[in-house]
């Protein structure tokens, strides 16, 4: 099983950096605010800028934790290297979740 480590963000550019094992679903409820009383739903993040692919539960906690670690600056960069416009990526996921 792969798990994922994700940055999602929002208009203000707000960043939230998580990690799961399934995550068009996770982004999802990010999205549709399920949790209404988390940081993200307070602050409407509305689109994932970024991601990895992980092999185990362990690298991705380890690789969460060090992102979370680091500078802002840094995690734009990251951020802009993949996606300098950023684009939700996650567009076409949640969509198809919402059809189900």
């Amino acid at each position: 099983m792969d798990w994922y480590v994700y940055i999602i963000s929002n208009n203000a550019h707000t960043l939230y950096i998580g990690m799961t094992d399934d995550l068009p679903r996770r982004v999802y409820e990010h999205k549709t605010r399920r949790f209404t009383n988390a940081f993200t739903a307070r602050y409407t993040f509305d689109r994932c800028v970024y991601f990895e692919v992980l092999p185990t539960q362990r690298d991705a906690a380890r690789r969460e934790r060090e992102i979370k670690g680091w500078l802002r600056r840094k995690k734009i960069a990251l951020i802009q290297a993949r996606n300098p416009n950023w684009m939700d990526l996650s567009s076409s996921w949640t969509e198809s979740l919402c059809l189900h």
